[in-house]
């Protein structure tokens, strides 16, 4: 396969994934006390938001370069 093909493969699977799941959440320990041997940590969790225009972005990049590429 070329590389161009597996780029635009890469880029259809990233825009669906996009569309699907619109975010990412990940969870972060953060230290609320620290008192000599006493600590007391709290978990955390945040969400980094992805637009679905991220995803239809990606999708249309890779359906775009896969059709450039069987043109030639």
């Amino acid at each position: 396969m070329r590389i161009n093909t597996l780029l635009a493969i890469l880029l259809i699977a990233v825009g669906i994934v996009a569309f699907a799941y619109q975010g990412v959440t990940y969870t972060t320990r953060e230290n609320v006390i620290n008192i000599g041997p006493l600590k007391v940590t709290e978990e955390k969790t945040r969400t980094f938001p992805l637009p679905p225009l991220v995803g239809a972005i990606t999708l249309v990049g890779g359906i775009v370069l896969l059709v450039m590429g069987r043109k030639k």
